[in-house]
């Protein structure tokens, strides 16, 4: 059986498009699944004091993935992830909570995405 150079281009290019849908899909799905679990993780790792900071955990959908925020106390996050001073003096300890929920979800991440693209 003989194929034109034509055909086997068309053929090449159809089966790239078909891997790159289906690895864009298994990304995309991973994307919304693991900002999903990362939005409980923080809920359930946040400092409580009285439970609206833990609450407040959101994600939003953008053009390229997701971003996790806290919505009502946005400005607080960076003060309990590093610690800071005390207007007295002296400094409050880090709660650091981000950072390992964060670490996380890369890892997952990369390994979804590494199974996604090796067949």
């Amino acid at each position: 059986m003989s194929v034109s150079a034509n055909n086997l281009a068309n053929e090449i290019i159809k089966a790239l498009t078909e891997y790159t849908d289906e690895v864009r899909a298994e990304i995309q799905q991973a994307q919304d699944e693991l900002s999903d679990d990362g939005v409980q993780m923080l809920k359930a790792s946040s400092p409580a004091d009285t439970g609206k900071y833990a609450s407040s955990w959101k994600r939003k959908k953008t053009k390229t993935g997701y971003v996790i925020y806290n919505e009502k106390y946005y400005r607080l996050t960076h003060l309990l992830e590093n610690g800071h001073a005390k207007r007295g003096g002296g400094r409050v300890a880090a709660r650091v909570h981000i950072r390992p929920v964060e670490q996380r979800l890369v890892e997952q991440f990369e390994r979804r995405v590494e199974g996604a693209i090796r067949p």
